[in-house]
């Protein structure tokens, strides 16, 4: 039971703390759009996410996958820039598809933001008889943290949408495209061939 905590805790950490600031970015860009009123379509999008992000911690964990951390660290923003990008073109606000594209976007990008703390997760967990069930308990503190990130973004966008009373598409438009910007940042200093330093 210790250890289960342990882990939970560890992948809750994971998403709360400033060294995951481009993993909130990516949360916040993916729930802009939403309201309260659309929790349970924002659950399996996070859910989704979660998945994907599942699948790639395990598939380094059990040496199944490998790839090189460079171009992962380069990725993760790539996804945020995607995602940012995709609020821009957003005019209504009815989202009634069952499966509409941003589900297999958020299992897709899960895929890769997973690979951004696989290697950490690998050095903790190690090649003990209990790997499933750390793995998964530090799956369930990723997902809760991420909820309570979710929570926040809906909070806020409730007081500055309700009771500021900002315009909805005006209010997706900004906080976008300063998330677009500093996703923009982070790609071109994470180049796998980091040009601009090498010319300098």
């Amino acid at each position: 039971m210790d250890s289960i905590s342990i882990y939970f805790q560890i992948g809750f950490k994971h998403i709360a703390n400033w060294g995951a600031l481009d993993h909130i970015l990516f949360m916040i860009a993916l729930s802009l759009r939403y309201q309260f009123a659309d929790w349970k379509k924002l659950l399996v999008l996070i859910t989704a996410f979660t998945i994907g992000h599942t699948v790639t911690l395990a598939l380094v964990v059990f040496n199944v996958l490998h790839v090189s951390k460079s171009w992962v660290e380069f990725l993760i923003p790539v996804t945020i820039i995607i995602t940012a990008f995709s609020n821009l073109f957003v005019k209504k606000f009815s989202f009634n598809a069952k499966f509409p594209a941003i589900y297999f976007f958020a299992l897709f990008f899960g895929l890769v933001h997973g690979l951004g703390f696989s290697n950490d997760l690998k050095s903790l967990i190690g090649n003990g008889s209990g790997v499933v069930v750390q793995l998964l308990a530090a799956n369930f503190g990723i997902e809760a943290a991420q909820i309570c990130f979710v929570f926040a973004i809906l909070v806020i966008g409730l007081i500055c949408l309700n009771i500021i009373k900002i315009n909805r598409r005006e209010y997706i438009l900004f906080i976008s495209g300063a998330i677009f910007g500093l996703a923009l940042e982070m790609a071109l200093t994470r180049l796998p061939f980091n040009f601009i330093h090498q010319h300098s």
